[in-house]
């Protein structure tokens, strides 16, 4: 007796094939819409609020935040303090050509960033920060001489600081602090700004001379006029009574240096001392 085993086949059933993958479908697409509905806003940024196209009131502070999928996204905006350093050509008062070497610390205000965004986009320094840096620099320094931009450099940086902090002010931007680095003239300009210096120099130096030699020369007369002064009294104080006494002194010095001994002479009368008077 032969008996014949045949192997059947079973195959999964069509209707919970598509359910599985129906399910899968589901999950993925759950899993996407809850990684899409949160945002992370880093510090030192604050993120703008775009619905379909539109810019919303609404700023977002750091941290984790929910955003609805496929129609809101975030846009990271830094609000950290930033540095624009410009070298900008410049005239002064007297059209000298000043090059002026300008270092800046601005940064966004957090709470409007969203306006700015608006209006202006990422492209900030570009479009604003800079061209209001030039502008702002070139208005200051025609109003100053060559020599006063370097004599007067802090009340020149206060005036730039002042055009420029209400410059950005317009775009929600807050100046926090400039730096004029440095001041450039032409060459011209720089031996000219020499060449004075000496000759100042020089006019110092005579000054000095002729005040030394004015004082020496009222020294002089001062001490004439004193001479002058006690000859005078001398003379008025000179009386006969004096006159015998300084004969009398000047004959006892000669009595005192002589030896007792005549001069051995030739001719002439041996000298006579009025011992007497």
């Amino acid at each position: 007796m032969n008996t014949n085993t045949e192997n059947v086949v079973q195959y999964p059933n069509p209707k919970n094939m598509r359910k599985l993958v129906l399910g899968l479908l589901i999950a993925a697409l759950i899993a996407i819409l809850g990684f899409r509905s949160f945002t992370i806003v880093e510090a030192g940024h604050r993120g703008v609020v775009i619905q379909l196209g539109a810019v919303q009131p609404n700023v977002l502070e750091e941290g984790l935040h929910f955003k609805i999928p496929f129609i809101q996204k975030v846009i990271p905006v830094e609000v950290r303090v930033q540095k624009a350093e410009s070298s900008q050509v410049s005239a002064s008062r007297d059209l000298q050509t000043v090059t002026t070497t300008l270092a800046v610390n601005y940064h966004l205000d957090g709470t409007t960033v969203n306006n700015m965004y608006q209006k202006v986009g990422l492209e900030y320094r570009a479009r604003i920060v800079d061209p209001a840096i030039s502008e702002s620099l070139k208005a200051v320094t025609a109003q100053y001489t060559a020599e006063d931009l370097i004599s007067k450099r802090s009340e020149v940086s206060a005036k730039v600081k002042e055009v420029l902090a209400d410059k950005l002010g317009v775009y929600n931007m807050v100046l926090d602090e400039i730096n004029i680095t440095e001041f450039k003239f032409s060459e011209e300009f720089d031996r000219a700004i020499e060449q004075k210096q000496i000759a100042e120099q020089q006019a110092l130096k005579s000054k000095l001379d002729l005040e030394r030699i004015k004082i020496e020369k009222e020294q002089e007369i001062t001490r004439a006029q004193a001479q002058a002064e006690a000859l005078r009294l001398q003379k008025q104080e000179v009386t006969a009574e004096l006159i015998q006494l300084r004969e009398i002194e000047a004959q006892l010095k000669a009595i005192e240096k002589w030896d007792g001994k005549l001069p051995n002479v030739t001719g002439g009368a041996a000298p006579f001392i009025n011992v007497g008077q």
